[in-house]
């Protein structure tokens, strides 16, 4: 049963409630800090106030949906106005952008909340605790702050590349206007303090509140996340893509580290790739299964199913009781269609349907519109009201088992080439993803058939990722550390454009049109989900025009296949890279006495 303990305890706590500046020591809490860190159960409350920013639009709504894309599976346009977020989807923002500094200012709140945790946990003297249950709840304490600071400090280090480095807590006399420091110097020092602390955390099955609590699955989980940031590549001033020379000592780390959790704490992945997600939507947070740790939102919050899931059109007039919800990042049917047919997972991850008034599904209105089906407001168990919209409750996925094995298949590829641990790896994402029947040619065929060179297995785990992770947001860094981001953009607009050809000529073998209709169960079932078929069985069918819709008569490619992505590859400030850099908030920098600037990025 879901517990979202973090979320519902947000009113009772001492440290979380400024309203200035985010460095301001005036803003503390006048509760004092030693008398908080003394004890466990208000050292608790002080931890909270670091999980308190997961509820702020920051992340609930900007870093975990908005401010992801555009990416070859993930999309919106940009261009089309100069609203905030998309200045953000145009690689165009601002330094007046309002996202961007809703973003630095609670990340940097978060950051001084969990300095300040931090450092009341070490001087309470309960790390040395000689009751071994204050010692162990401390340690976990001091692990979660730890981890919560270095997801900050890399949601920071990818949207703004070097960025002040804040790690003492705030006391009255400290400069606070600090330098930026370099992105990779964080990040060194960041994966280390996780390291030196991830032995002294606790399972998630060891925690009062499971997966909805940073635990050791996911500290492990993070110290090769980061690493394979760490060593992967990055955007200089001068817009040129690098990595730094010693990249292959951090995919040793993320190597080594992965291979710890797989050796201490296995699991099987759950058979079901649908349930994953509907245990979300249901608020069922099992133990020891595919979900390392995932954001709790209570009922009443969270934006899952609102701006991010299957479309459901509600309101007053509506024959149901659950409300409206959209997805704001559509999904690129050369994505959709980039899975194999018998791909278990493509179904879950790429909607075709929306959820209508009466309570009926119904074809998407628009070839440019798949949903993220991994999430709706239509499976939640109570409907929320017709007229509700935000706060689903339903909780967000920071980590999941397969990313591990996955991460793992990269990094031991990356060092020593696709051995059989390396595929293996891959071999136990893959198999979940088809039926036991065609494991012979789906799973091991094709992982033989890959793993003939280091890059051609590398280009699979590219392909592999994209193909379970579609919807979770995460496409965007991936891109990045591996170089290839305009790379694959540009990738995605050439097969748009071939398949608007095709479609227009007739000479295709995809969807021009789609046959679909509601059986009599009332499952929404499409006839020729990737194939071209001329006419349907039977009049029950009803004809949707689907790949057909690429195409114009005027321009002869709908405008957002050329000017979604154009900033990314083609037309930004320096062809063939995306600046995926935004500047500073202007607000930030005018408060900084001169140490911060936008200098660099060819920012106007």
């Amino acid at each position: 049963m879901k517990t979202k303990y973090i979320m519902a305890l947000l009113a009772v706590l001492l440290l979380a409630s400024c309203q200035k500046d985010f460095l301001d020591p005036d803003s503390l809490s006048t509760v004092d800090n030693k008398y908080i860190f003394s004890n466990v159960d208000d050292a608790r409350k002080g931890v909270n106030a670091v999980y308190s920013y997961f509820q702020q639009d920051a992340f609930r709504s900007r870093l975990s949906n908005n401010m992801c894309g555009n990416t070859d599976i993930e999309r919106q346009s940009g261009w089309s106005s100069s609203a905030d977020r998309y200045q953000i989807w145009d690689l165009n923002a601002l330094d007046t952008n309002g996202d961007l500094n809703v973003v630095w200012t609670y990340a940097y709140r978060a950051i001084r909340d969990a300095n300040i945790a931090i450092d009341g946990i070490k001087q309470s003297g309960n790390l040395e605790s000689s009751d071994a249950s204050v010692k162990r709840t401390f340690n976990q304490l001091l692990g979660e702050c730890y981890v919560l600071r270095a997801y900050w400090y890399s949601m920071l280090s990818f949207y703004f590349g070097d960025v002040p480095y804040l790690t003492q807590a705030p006391v009255a006399g400290m400069n606070f206007n600090l330098p930026k420091s370099n992105r990779n110097e964080i990040l060194t020092q960041e994966i280390q303090n996780i390291i030196d602390i991830e032995e002294n955390m606790l399972w998630a099955d060891q925690l009062p509140y499971g997966i909805e609590q940073v635990n050791r699955e996911y500290a492990l989980g993070m110290i090769a996340r980061l690493s394979l940031q760490r060593g992967g590549y990055y955007l200089t001033p001068e817009l040129n893509m690098v990595r730094d020379s010693d990249y292959l000592d951090y995919y040793q780390i993320a190597k080594d580290y992965t291979e710890k959790l797989i050796t201490l704490k296995d699991r099987a992945l759950p058979t079901d790739f649908r349930q994953i997600f509907m245990n979300q939507c249901k608020f069922l947070t099992p133990l020891n299964e595919e979900i390392l740790w995932e954001v709790p939102f209570p009922k009443g919050s969270g934006d899952v199913a609102w701006n991010i899931g299957i479309t459901v059109d509600g309101g007053p007039t509506s024959k149901h009781d659950y409300g409206s919800g959209n997805n704001y990042m559509g999904i690129p049917v050369t994505y959709y269609l980039s899975f194999d047919s018998k791909d278990k997972r493509r179904e879950v991850t790429c909607a075709l349907y929306k959820i209508n008034t009466d309570f009926v599904p119904e074809f998407i209105s628009n070839v440019n519109n798949i949903a993220q089906g991994k999430w709706s407001r239509h499976f939640l168990d109570t409907p929320p009201g017709k007229q509700s919209a935000k706060g689903t409750g339903i909780n967000w996925p920071m980590m999941r088992y397969a990313d591990v094995l996955l991460m793992y298949a990269e990094a031991e590829n990356e060092l020593n080439g696709p051995t059989a641990d390396a595929q293996n790896a891959l071999k136990r994402v893959r198999q979940r993803a088809f039926d036991p029947a065609d494991w012979g040619t789906k799973v091991d065929g094709y992982i033989a058939q890959v793993s003939t060179s280091k890059d051609a297995f590398f280009d699979a785990i590219v392909d592999e990722r994209a193909w379970e992770f579609g919807g979770e947001m995460i496409r965007k860094y991936e891109l990045i550390r591996w170089g290839i981001y305009a790379e694959k953009v540009e990738e995605t607009v050439e097969g748009l454009k071939k398949l608007a050809d095709e479609a227009n000529a007739g000479t295709g073998t995809g969807p021009d049109y789609m046959y679909w209709k509601v059986d009599d169960k009332g499952n929404f079932v499409v006839l020729n989900p990737d194939t071209k078929v001329a006419t349907a069985p039977d009049e029950t069918w009803k004809r949707q025009s689907f790949l057909l819709q690429l195409y114009s008569s005027t321009t002869t490619y709908q405008e957002w296949i050329t000017k979604d992505f154009s900033k990314y590859y083609l037309d930004g400030p320096k062809p063939g890279v995306a600046r995926y850099i935004y500047p500073i908030p202007a607000i930030n920098i005018a408060n900084s006495d001169g140490t911060l600037n936008n200098d660099g990025y060819e920012f106007k």
